[in-house]
């Protein structure tokens, strides 16, 4: 029998998966509090351990590709930490006017200008711009792929 709290762990999974794909939606935090609200609600027995600490590693991962994956590629694209976490924040305050292409828009100008300002390079700005965008496209796509797998792996636990 399926009750309130199984269906409330299970969208919060899918919450989790769909919140990978909106900027500043914690999917992976989402994802793990499903997991964490099923096991509480099953006396701490469900899921078992070992699932339980796989989950939870995909989680943290989850949280870590979604915190760190845009400044470690525009890291390897020669961007300075300074840029980056400047055009973070240029980024997330585009997107919360502009919506997701502010983000990609404030992010790769943001990244370009401080990087072609510090060093006099088109070509370096364009190369670490471009990173720095492929970069949070990719640890989107990194974050859906995590908590999708939290998702089937819950429900695989969960049916059996």
């Amino acid at each position: 029998m399926v009750d309130a709290i199984t269906v409330l762990a299970v969208a919060l999974l899918v919450g989790g998966v769909v919140g990978t794909l909106i900027p500043l939606v914690p999917g992976g935090a989402l994802s793990l509090a499903g997991v964490y609200l099923y096991w509480w609600h099953s006396g701490f027995t469900e899921p078992g351990t070992l699932a339980l600490v796989v989950f939870t590693l995909l989680g943290v991962l989850t949280l870590l590709t979604e915190f760190f994956g845009g400044a470690i590629s525009a890291r390897f694209g020669g961007a300075s930490w300074g840029t980056t976490a400047i055009a973070a924040v240029v980024g997330i305050v585009l997107m919360v006017i502009t919506g997701p292409l502010g983000l990609l828009a404030g992010l790769f100008g943001t990244v370009f200008a401080l990087e072609f300002a510090r060093n006099g390079d088109v070509d370096h700005g364009v190369r670490s711009a471009a990173f720095a965008t492929v970069g949070i496209l990719a640890s989107t796509a990194v974050q859906a792929l995590l908590t999708a797998t939290i998702l089937f792996g819950f429900l695989v636990v969960l049916l059996l």
